[in-house]
């Protein structure tokens, strides 16, 4: 009979393979310095490998565990909480979808860097939302938090992969006014994901708004167009904050 895993074997399995030199560079990719974004998070230097090995590993830690490690001071811990958050939704059944979409969105004070965002948001908030209300999504996308509004943009991705578009055009124009480089990439992003599957439809909101989007945003969705094309639509943008 196999054991149930514990909140401290997996924190030993973290400090064993904990990497000093990592950590460092980690702390400076990640903006871990006084007024950046990351400010104050603890790294020990995982790399992203080793972390789904661990969630492979301990897949079937409780859920109180699960909860105590995304609540964790250091990064890596958030990061594989998340990750073991993401495999039990993916296989819960659809009445336990719903206890585990509820409790990730409990934890949304700890989802606080874009890797957390970027590696949970599709895989719960997305697949939880797809083909229900849409009205959490565009009151995470008015959030006073950066990283509410991208959880919100992100958890449009596998939509997108579906080839539906909408609620991604609606937060790329509710979000056009982002004061966040790290929204107007993320958005950016999302609107290039949608060049990979139409890009007449792209073409057709950037003709609408792209004159007004941030250039990072601008530059995110079209960095896949032929040079001319680019060229119209960085022109057209530059026009207009000319004006």
């Amino acid at each position: 009979m196999s054991r149930v895993p514990t909140l401290a074997a997996v924190r030993r399995a973290v400090r064993a393979h904990a990497d000093p030199r990592r950590a460092a560079v980690n702390r400076g990719y990640f903006k871990t310095g006084p007024g950046e974004y990351g400010e104050g998070d603890v790294f020990v230097g995982l790399d992203v490998p080793t972390t789904r090995t661990l969630a492979r590993q301990f897949r079937e830690l409780p859920l109180p565990a699960v909860s105590s490690l995304i609540s964790s001071r250091v990064h890596e811990e958030r990061v594989l909480g998340l990750m073991l958050l993401a495999g039990c939704y993916g296989r819960a059944t659809a009445s336990e979808r719903e206890r585990l979409f509820r409790f990730y969105v409990r934890h949304f004070p700890f989802i606080n860097n874009w890797d957390l965002v970027d590696g949970s948001a599709p895989a719960i908030a997305g697949a939880h939302l797809d083909g229900r209300s849409k009205v959490l999504l565009f009151e995470w996308a008015r959030s006073p938090r950066l990283w509410d509004r991208r959880i919100a943009v992100l958890a449009t991705q596998p939509w997108i992969r579906k080839g539906r578009f909408v609620e991604t055009f609606r937060l790329a124009r509710l979000l056009l006014r982002d004061p966040e480089d790290l929204m107007h990439k993320a958005v950016g992003w999302m609107l290039r994901e949608i060049d990979h599957r139409d890009r007449p439809a792209l073409v057709r909101f950037l003709e609408r708004h792209g004159a007004r989007m941030p250039r990072t945003m601008l530059r995110y969705a079209i960095e896949r167009f032929p040079e001319l094309e680019r060229r119209r639509f960085l022109g057209l943008g530059r026009s207009a904050r000319l004006l």
